[in-house]
């Protein structure tokens, strides 16, 4: 960081008078905070890092105060970044600002294969930390676990269930699969036995049913994992907890079993089943109903929630969740983002796969393309319905897609459109690809007027054209 840059993210701080995601502020007028393990240690778990502040005091509305000593503090500061494990390595800007001295410590997102960072005086449990707004939170013990199941490779879509057995299986269904193999794996066509192709597909381990194979093939996985299921509720308002206008809390409440194409052939159907029609008279004067979620999207959401949530011991009692509110839809499963990548590269970049036998199998089955095709599926389709795009999230190890029905408007505009795809940061460049014009077009002639008028801001105001520039929903 420029000493000049300093200077502007100090004026950003006190004009807002807040932390943020990324900020953390200090006062260091009478010497060095003890205690940075826990902001080292969520800067560094976080892919953007984030900047501890010293020598502002927040009890006295972010008054600059300056550090008792800048050399000192880096010393300190250093010290203990080296009890982090693996070690942080901070980058330091001076700058002095109404004649005291600010000292910044850029700490930089760790690679997620060394994740979690945690502080050694207290242990990998005990020592890791997650940024959540402007505080810093323990890990949990299942975020924790996460990161060592990507760091090692572990895939819990194989791990044997004990116990388990295929009498009870879908016999079609598994007769489809090996006619699949047979056409489209020519080299598994001849000279290997069914058993064999179980054992070389993951679908069995010595003989023993996977957790993939289960979920697929057994007619009622549930007898072995009742909580890998859905439960599916339609609400009469906009919150859980608000009842209608005859005192009910649910329009519908399903649990929904079975294999995974059996649960998402149900679940799709209960969303179609509690979804509203809108009648529209098209230009011509025919009738036409418009569904109130494109059911493809549903579909591919729903689908996506069975596909890639998280199958270990530690999730392994917690259903999908499908929740109708008035106004909206969520769909809610165990398990963030797996390996290197963000929520606003889904649909962009060929991620890595939680569950990649699972996959497999639906994929010959063509239940699923397997082709990370999902999410862009997804956007076009509510974009061509005229609805809100749908809003990715992940927090405390869930993830979250929230679809916005639009009930009672009129088709979106480009622009607003564009507004709703803001209601994250978006670069330049996702804005472009996402109108699919021009970038002379895309910039003046539909964002511009969109800043103009309020409805979105610049995450960086004073650089409007920096190539970190990103914009926002106001």
């Amino acid at each position: 960081m420029q000493t000049e840059a300093l200077r502007e993210l100090v004026i950003n701080i006190q004009d807002k008078k807040c932390e943020s995601q990324n900020i953390e502020v200090k006062a260091a007028e009478k010497g060095c905070p003890t205690r940075l393990f826990d902001t080292l240690s969520s800067f560094s778990n976080q892919d953007e890092g984030g900047i501890i502040v010293f020598g502002l005091d927040e009890r006295n509305n972010f008054a600059v105060k300056g550090v008792y000593d800048a050399q000192d503090l880096q010393k300190k500061v250093t010290e203990q970044c080296k009890q982090m494990e693996p070690s942080v390595r901070a980058l330091f800007t001076i700058c002095e600002v109404g004649g005291k001295i600010i000292v910044s410590a850029e700490i930089p997102g760790m690679d997620i294969s060394e994740r979690p960072v945690f502080y050694k005086g207290v242990g990998r449990v005990k020592g890791s930390y997650v940024r959540v707004g402007e505080s810093d939170e323990p890990m949990s013990e299942y975020e924790i676990y996460s990161y060592e199941a990507f760091r090692k490779r572990i895939r819990d879509d194989i791990r044997m269930i004990d116990h388990s057995r295929f009498q009870l299986l879908d016999e079609k269904r598994m007769e489809n699969y090996l006619n699949a193999i047979k056409t489209e794996r020519k080299n598994l066509a001849e000279n290997v036995s069914h058993e064999e192709i179980l054992e070389l597909m993951g679908v069995t381990v010595s003989g023993t049913p996977t957790l993939a194979g289960l979920m697929i093939f057994s007619k009622y996985p549930q007898s072995y994992f009742p909580q890998l299921c859905i439960t599916a509720v339609a609400l009469p308002g906009t919150e859980m907890g608000v009842v209608g206008n005859d005192g009910e809390r649910f329009i519908d409440n399903k649990r929904i079993t079975g294999s995974i194409p059996d649960m998402l052939d149900e679940a799709v159907e209960f969303v179609r089943k509690n979804s509203r029609t809108k009648t529209i008279i098209d230009d011509d004067g025919r009738r036409r109903d418009k569904e109130e979620y494109p059911i493809k999207a549903v579909r591919e959401a729903i689908l996506n929630a069975l596909v890639h949530r998280d199958y270990s011991i530690h999730t392994e009692n917690i259903p999908i969740r499908i929740e109708m509110y008035r106004d909206r839809m969520e769909i809610i499963n165990s398990g963030g983002l797996y390996g290197r990548i963000s929520i606003d590269a889904l649909g962009k970049v060929h991620p890595e796969t939680r569950n990649a036998v699972l996959a497999n199998i639906l994929e010959l089955l063509k239940i699923t393309e397997n082709r990370y095709s999902g999410i862009p599926t997804i956007r076009r389709e509510f974009l061509d319905a005229g609805l809100p795009l749908p809003i990715f999230s992940v927090l405390h190890g869930e993830f979250k897609v929230v679809m916005k029905n639009g009930y009672s408007k009129e088709p979106l505009s480009i622009s607003d459109s564009i507004v709703e795809f803001c209601c994250i940061p978006r670069t330049r460049a996702e804005l472009i690809n996402f109108t699919g014009k021009s970038r002379t077009y895309t910039m003046m002639q539909i964002v511009q007027p969109l800043i103009d008028s309020g409805k979105l801001k610049l995450t960086l105001p004073e650089k409007p054209k920096s190539s970190k520039q990103k914009f926002i929903k106001a």
